[in-house]
């Protein structure tokens, strides 16, 4: 397993794979099962598997936040070698942005920036174009390895592979959620929660069948006051929102008309950390 730190020693290397098939999985470090499990559906399908741990300071809206975002990098590798994964990319803030966080782009999202993620993390998804943008033209791959528990970025991603004619051939591949027995989805912020913490968290998941079991034809806000009162008698201290949306395009469903298919979104705080789930309806 190759380690590189600069665009450049990146591109000389990748340039040797023209002719294979490249899948690439962006990360942000703090590796679990999820993330291998994207190394491994890009093994499946491509010939060459690059991973980039980069940790992006300009998809934080809350400083702190990234100031707390655990860094396990010697404990990544290692997961990464284990799972055979080809190439690891791990360049310095200042290999992503030589030029300062200065966005020179303005990435036009639309709605997707506007409700749910974009409407409670403000600037967070023009961030994360920003990075997949740069990290996709270092790159280059066929495709690109997502997981579908940030189920809203994927669809921020693919409205950026659309619009962009320099990345449009590079083919989204979203993979499941993972999830521990309990049904939590696993996440890099589970690290910071406490034994009791954990227990609590599963409710998240918990809310999302509740809906996903009891939703009817007609309103949506009776069902969703429901589970947002099961994560606030769980422990939540604060729930950013618990809705019901078109999986196709994430427009908000405020009466279902007991055919289309939806999603169902929470994001809520527990402990001061902020936890997220989505889980397609299943009737």
């Amino acid at each position: 397993m190759l380690i590189i730190t600069t665009a450049t020693e990146l591109k000389e290397v990748l340039v040797q794979f023209k002719e294979k098939k490249i899948g690439f999985v962006p990360t942000m470090g703090a590796l679990h099962e999820g993330h291998i499990s994207l190394i491994k559906k890009s093994k499946k399908i491509s010939d060459i598997t690059v991973c980039s741990i980069f940790v992006n300071p300009t998809q934080f809206n809350d400083q702190k936040d990234y100031e707390k975002y655990p860094i396990t990098t010697d404990k990544d590798i290692s997961l990464l070698e284990l799972a055979h994964c080809d190439i690891v990319f791990l360049p310095a803030v200042q290999e992503i942005y030589p030029e300062g966080y200065t966005q020179k782009t303005n990435y036009q999202l639309g709605y997707l920036e506007e409700i749910l993620e974009g409407k409670y993390r403000p600037g967070h998804f023009q961030g994360v174009c920003q990075v997949v943008d740069r990290l996709l033209h270092f790159v280059m791959p066929n495709y690109l390895i997502m997981g579908a528990k940030d189920y809203q970025q994927c669809m921020v991603i693919q409205h950026l592979l659309k619009s962009n004619t320099t990345i449009s051939t590079v083919q989204l591949v979203i993979a499941p959620t993972i999830r521990e027995s309990s049904g939590l989805a696993k996440s890099s912020r589970n690290m910071r929660l406490s034994s009791q913490d954990i227990l609590n968290a599963i409710t998240i998941y918990q809310s999302l069948q509740y809906i996903n079991l009891h939703l009817q034809k007609g309103k949506t806000a009776p069902i969703i006051e429901k589970a947002v009162s099961i994560l606030y008698n769980s422990g939540f201290e604060k729930v950013d929102y618990v809705a019901v949306a078109d999986a196709n395009t994430l427009e908000l469903v405020e009466e279902w008309d007991g055919e289309k298919s939806v999603v169902i979104l929470a994001a809520a705080f527990l402990n001061g950390i902020r936890l997220i789930d989505n889980i397609i309806m299943t009737k």
